[in-house]
């Protein structure tokens, strides 16, 4: 029965890849089928645990209910989505979000929700490094709006450089990850070379010395909860 479950929930979850936006598209009526058909076996697992299981007890199980709001959620959001298809009425499937539910809360996933259950209480202490993150990422966009917005310089594209705040907040988030480096500050360091400075100096607190200390802190913190949780 674990097993099962477990596939079950595994090809629930994997229909997102088949579904529209697909990476690997099928027709509608194929996936609806597979949904329908998990939801059902999530179904008959919950009337199991409901016929070994004092009434009183099932009821007051908070993960039962949720099993169940989950099923309803989904079966009224596939009914409406399939309606509005019937017409060429474009919608989104709104349920998908509440997919993982399943994952945690059969009561074959005991670890999973440990694990879950760590890091929601690892969340709320790491709340403060993120703050700090997020003002620190705000200070230097506004300090790159006055050094830049006023130079009229142009990226490669011909678009303007560094005009607006929330795009610049954007655009040096994603430099933390390096991912658009150095392709952010070439306008910047074509007009002077010493404008690398900023960019070095951002580098250096953002993803050096916050992204190390952020994982730290929820690292040792993760660790923390479930040692707590494991008696250790």
């Amino acid at each position: 029965m674990r097993t099962a479950t477990y596939f079950f929930i595994f090809l629930n979850l994997s229909l997102a890849m088949f579904e529209e936006p697909a990476v690997y598209p099928l027709p509608f009526l194929v996936t609806s089928l597979i949904e329908v058909l998990c939801l059902l076996v999530f179904f008959g697992r919950l009337m199991h645990f409901a016929k070994v299981t004092l009434r009183s007890v099932f009821w007051k199980d908070t993960k039962n209910i949720c099993i169940m709001v989950a099923i309803l959620l989904s079966l009224t959001d596939l009914a409406i989505y399939g309606a509005l298809r019937i017409y060429n009425m474009r919608s989104i499937r709104w349920s998908r979000i509440v997919r993982p539910i399943f994952l945690i809360n059969f009561a074959e996933s005991r670890q999973i929700r440990r694990a879950f259950r760590s890091i929601r209480n690892t969340l709320p202490e790491i709340t403060y490094v993120f703050l700090l993150f997020m003002f620190s990422l705000l200070m230097f966009s506004l300090m790159a709006l006055k050094l830049f917005g006023e130079r009229n310089l142009q990226t490669a594209e011909g678009l303007p450089y560094f005009k607006n705040y929330l795009e610049i907040v954007f655009d040096l988030y994603v430099l933390v990850t390096t991912a658009n480096s150095p392709d952010v500050m070439m306008p910047a360091f074509d007009f002077s070379s010493w404008y690398a400075l900023f960019f070095i100096a951002f580098v250096i607190v953002n993803t050096y010395i916050f992204m190390s200390l952020f994982l730290a802190v929820v690292y040792n913190n993760y660790k923390k909860h479930l040692k707590v949780m494991f008696g250790g």
